[in-house]
């Protein structure tokens, strides 16, 4: 039996199909589980009541157990979700004067190594499938009684190291009677797998592109994200370069600011020299402190220098607001202490 948060409206159709059915009740089914956001198929009341059976036997209508929930001072929601075979995984809702977006997480735990994450304090176990992003969005508007507006997946994992089941997520949520949440208003990140920002570039519908960076150079990026041994950051501007010719659009980079490490005026000039003449726009990030990880956080002098020099270098840059600074902000850190909770650690 699968869920039935997995499934898009090409796929119910092919399932109708095959049960010999009419096509345009994957219309209604997609309406009936978005817009109604049914509990049971019961509640469905414009198809036959064996049909219903036929989806009761087929499909179960799931939800994700809400272990822990964290607010800040300024409204943002860290929710602890439990799967269903017992691992942990974090969602993140925060309150923007355009709406509310949430981020998603695409992995139990992530491979990637970033030095200097919470995420991968411990090893990936496994993908989510595709109805467990999916989930992740209907719960969070269901609890805090929001209308999502805005998708970020920049969660716990890296999400092109799920791709298919993440585009399935795209194709899912974008869905016009479904959450209806425009492709403009989602924005997939990498920390720099390389094949996959080609392959992203053709598919089909203009989401955006972030690009986890945090390094002006190969030798600061090889310290502290092991993605860069295997692609440079020469194959990963060219990737880029790839991306913005071939859909026109503006890539997000990504910069958390670590003391001593990236923060100083000579990184800043070699990130404009890197990022010279390409359609992107830099987001310098104040790093949140993880008690398991030796790096700092800038301190303001510095990150406002940072800031000043892309600016005189005509880069596109801001330095990002601050959310639920005031609680686990890191990513994976609830989901660490929940874990050293339960003796999983």
């Amino acid at each position: 039996m699968e869920s039935i948060y997995g499934y898009s409206q090409e796929d119910f159709e092919n399932y109708l199909i095959a049960q010999g059915e009419k096509k345009f009740r994957a219309k209604q089914l997609i309406e009936w589980i978005y817009r109604h956001k049914i509990e049971s198929f019961d509640e469905i009341t414009n198809m036959k009541k064996d049909f219903i059976e036929r989806l009761k036997s087929d499909f179960r209508i799931d939800r994700l157990e809400c272990v822990r929930l964290q607010e800040s001072s300024d409204g943002t929601k860290k929710f602890l979700f439990k799967l269903s075979d017992g691992n942990f995984i974090e969602t993140v809702l925060m309150v923007n004067e355009y709406g509310h977006s949430v981020c998603v997480t695409t992995e139990v735990g992530c491979n990637m190594g970033c030095c200097f994450c919470a995420s991968g304090l411990k090893k990936k176990i496994r993908n989510l499938d595709t109805s467990e992003i999916v989930l992740q969005i209907l719960m969070v508007s269901l609890l805090a009684d929001v209308r999502v507006s805005n998708i970020v997946v920049m969660g716990i994992g890296e999400p092109f190291d799920n791709y298919e089941n993440v585009i399935r997520f795209v194709r899912i949520v974008n869905d016009p009677l479904g959450l209806e949440i425009g492709a403009r208003h989602i924005t997939i990140s990498t920390c720099g797998l390389v094949p996959k920002i080609y392959e992203y570039a053709d598919f089909d519908l203009q989401v955006n592109l972030a690009i986890s960076l945090h390094a002006p150079t190969d030798e600061i990026r090889n310290q502290i994200m092991p993605i860069n041994k295997v692609y440079n950051i020469t194959e990963l501007k060219k990737a880029i370069e790839y991306y913005i010719e071939k859909t026109n659009r503006r890539v997000t980079i990504e910069y958390i600011l670590l003391q001593g490490l990236n923060d100083t005026m000579e990184c800043a000039n070699q990130l404009a020299d890197y990022l010279h003449g390409l359609n992107v726009y830099v987001n310098l990030i104040p790093y949140n402190e993880v008690l398991e990880k030796p790096y700092k956080r800038s301190n303001q002098s510095d990150m406002r220098i940072f800031f000043d020099v892309l600016k005189r270098r005509k880069i596109n840059v801001q330095l990002r607001r601050e959310q639920g600074s005031d609680i686990d902000a890191a990513c994976g850190q609830l989901r660490s202490k929940e874990m050293k909770k339960e003796g999983k650690w």
